[in-house]
């Protein structure tokens, strides 16, 4: 426990008032932050660090550490400033996760502390976080997921995993719609390993937050089920620990801590203020600031020793022991579970097992028509038993997203914890973001949902991508071919926008075989998103005597029909997903009336463009410039393929409500339509439309 405030040595208050002089330069000196709550919270960061988290801060990457998002993260320089003094070493390189330099130029390029928390490195900044709501979200991802190795790696004995997860919020994090979302959500699974500190400060940007936030958030969080704590001051370092030992001690909820701080607290004419929040301290300001915490007015960057010698003593020496317990533990599991112990060491790397693809299904010519959805629970079920670790669910769609895991894989819940099948309900904010924290974590996540839908996820998918997670995203009902819901439901313009995202591979399979080629591509993937795109109608299986292998996927896009007779292609239709049979059958057409077309499939924009300029111009040759693309969705970007003179046939509208049949034909998604263009074309009487 830690000591009274009236024996508590002066080293603390020292190290306290470090991170706050830290946070008033650095400010200063980039013209540019938010200082208030970095200054107001850093008893608490260092409570929470010094007196609770278990961290070796010699071996940040340890998978059982527990872990630390800051979710409020204006207040960036609060967690910069404990990783520098806690003295983190960065674990690929000869040096401080964050030096003192890093900090002097903060928000500069080339900085690792930039505006707000971005994670480069495991087990340093253990999330990217800024967007208000999508860290504590997050964390409750990390949560189910040392909940789910525990279950599945543990023995008695051998607690290998049963870290927990801290999370400092602000009023804004509580306000967003997806912080309500993963609080209930974490409150109905009963995360007692999770601990959200709430900073209630009661300033926003525009003021007061009685503006627009007046509801009693305890009694919010007690209807989720979770426990509520409260902290009156939050300088109160005492009252801090105990509300973290009473975390630490429940076993039956998720802990909300409501801090109260006065924002900016020691910071002259501005603490409790909007612009304490958002505004550098001014040259006087500062140094005010400075004589107040009994620090040097003309030292910037002043560190003492002191400050160091604080968090060695605390959480340095704390997690150095609890690491070192852990790795004599570990050893002694190996001897005793060696399989497991492969299994984990695998793992730990993202090392996919021997042969993980071995028994990824085939499908025949003749088997019946089969919808990309449901080619895609054959594929997934496929590859989930190959890989323990992949697990996940659908925001309550999964039986329209067929996404569910067999028997035996289980149903992930406070009775079943090792269960592989995740209920995220109706959520899709808060499912993208648990699956970044079950990536984050280890795991090999997917999450599901309607195409559509998409919509709601966009912070966390792009937040994810960013981080560089391998986060699976399925998306199904992908075009305006799922009818009678209507334009409501009928996406148009997410495949464009999903494409536009750095660092996240589209992927619009045209059969069941493009679908399993697909998981080809998705499992040895480390460092990047994927979106799955599939279709809800049932589609034929491609002919693959007559036409070229699926494999071509892994390419992005492939050449899948040539003419049968030897001369060069004059028209090139290039089709995704459902579209790849119309273009299919536009061919057949085109070629009973004398004209030499190419047919391609074009699964994946960002594969494609991955490829060597001569792969892309065997598939699509400069030269020929007749070109149509076809694609129930929006036609932006495709001009890229099309060409300034070819034809794009696309949606340039919402959709309608009727069968998908009749919706098809209504917007000129028929074989004669694109064997129009296609002569057109050949005619050289085409234009782009």
């Amino acid at each position: 426990m830690i000591t009274s405030v009236s024996t508590r040595t002066s080293t603390d208050r020292v190290a306290v008032d470090t991170i706050r002089t830290l946070t008033i330069d650095a400010i200063a000196a980039a013209k540019s932050g938010h200082p208030g709550a970095a200054i107001a919270l850093a008893p608490v960061g260092f409570t929470i660090w010094n007196h609770s988290l278990r961290y070796d801060v010699d071996n940040p990457a340890w998978i059982n550490r527990d872990r630390f998002v800051l979710s409020a993260g204006h207040a960036s320089m609060l967690l910069y400033s404990l990783i520098h003094l806690a003295q983190i070493k960065d674990p690929s390189a000869d040096r401080l996760a964050i030096e003192l330099d890093d900090i002097k130029n903060f928000r500069q390029l080339g900085s690792r502390c930039a505006g707000h928390p971005e994670r480069e490195v495991d087990g340093v900044i253990e999330a990217t976080t800024g967007p208000l709501g999508t860290g504590i979200a997050t964390s409750v991802g990390m949560a189910m997921a040392s909940k789910w190795q525990g279950a599945h790696f543990n023995k008695p004995g051998y607690a290998i995993f049963d870290y927990r997860v801290f999370a400092l919020a602000g009023d804004g994090d509580l306000m967003e719609g997806v912080g309500q979302e993963a609080a209930s959500l974490a409150g109905h699974q009963r995360l007692d390993n999770l601990c959200w500190i709430y900073d209630s400060n009661e300033v926003t940007i525009e003021g007061s937050t009685g503006v627009a936030f007046t509801e009693d958030v305890a009694a919010r969080f007690r209807s989720y089920g979770w426990s509520v704590d409260h902290v009156a001051d939050a300088n109160d370092r005492d009252a801090m620990a105990r509300a973290l030992d009473r975390f630490d001690q429940n076993s039956e909820s998720p802990t909300l801590i409501i801090v109260n701080s006065v924002i900016g607290y020691g910071a002259p004419t501005k603490q409790g203020t909007a612009a304490a929040h958002s505004e550098p301290l001014g040259e006087a300001e500062a140094r005010a600031a400075k004589r107040f915490y009994g620090r040097p007015e003309d030292s910037p960057f002043d560190v003492p020793d002191e400050a160091y010698e604080a968090f060695s003593a605390g959480i340095g020496t704390r997690g150095r022991q609890s690491y070192a317990t852990w790795l004599e533990k570990l050893e002694r599991y190996r001897a005793n579970n060696p399989d497991l112990a492969k299994e984990l060491d695998r793992f730990s790397t993202r090392e996919l097992p021997i042969g993980w693809d071995d028994d990824l299904p085939v499908f025949d010519v003749d088997d019946a028509p089969l919808a990309a959805r449901a080619a895609n629970q054959i594929v997934l079920n496929a590859a989930a038993v190959a890989i323990p670790w992949l697990l996940g669910g659908a925001s309550d769609l999964a039986p329209s997203t067929k996404t569910a895991l067999d028997s035996p894989a289980g149903h992930f819940s406070p009775s079943d914890r090792d269960g592989r099948n995740l209920h995220f309900g109706v959520r899709e904010s808060a499912a993208a973001s648990a699956a970044n924290g079950l990536a984050l974590s280890g795991l090999r996540p997917f999450q599901a949902g309607f195409l559509v839908f998409s919509d709601f996820q966009r912070g966390p998918m792009r937040l994810g991508a960013l981080m560089g997670l391998p986060v699976i995203h399925i998306f199904t009902h992908d075009s305006i071919s799922m009818g009678e819901d209507g334009p409501t439901h009928q996406p148009i313009e997410q495949l464009a926008s999903l494409r536009a995202m750095p660092n996240l591979i589209d992927i619009r399979p045209a059969d069941a075989n493009e679908v399993s080629e697909a998981w080809r591509v998705i499992g040895p993937i480390t460092d990047e998103s994927v979106a799955l795109v599939l279709a809800k109608q049932d589609l034929p299986i491609i002919d693959r005597r007559r036409f070229a292998a699926a494999s071509g996927l892994s390419r992005g896009a492939y050449v899948l029909a040539d003419p049968t007779d030897g001369q060069d292609p004059t028209v090139i239709l290039i089709g995704t997903g459902s579209e790849v049979h119309l273009c299919l059958l536009a061919w057949e057409a085109l070629k009973a009336d004398g004209i030499a077309a190419r047919v391609v499939s074009m699964p994946s924009w960002a594969l494609f463009e991955r490829q060597d300029k001569a792969y892309r111009d065997s598939v699509l040759p400069p030269h020929l410039l007749a070109r149509v693309t076809v694609e129930q969705a929006s036609g932006l970007g495709w001009e890229r393929y099309a060409g300034n003179h070819g034809a794009i046939i696309a949606m340039n509208t919402f959709g309608a409500s009727a069968p998908g049949e009749d919706v098809r034909r209504k917007f000129g998604f028929t074989v004669d339509a694109i064997v129009k263009a296609a002569r057109a074309q050949v005619n050289g009487t085409g234009d782009n439309a």
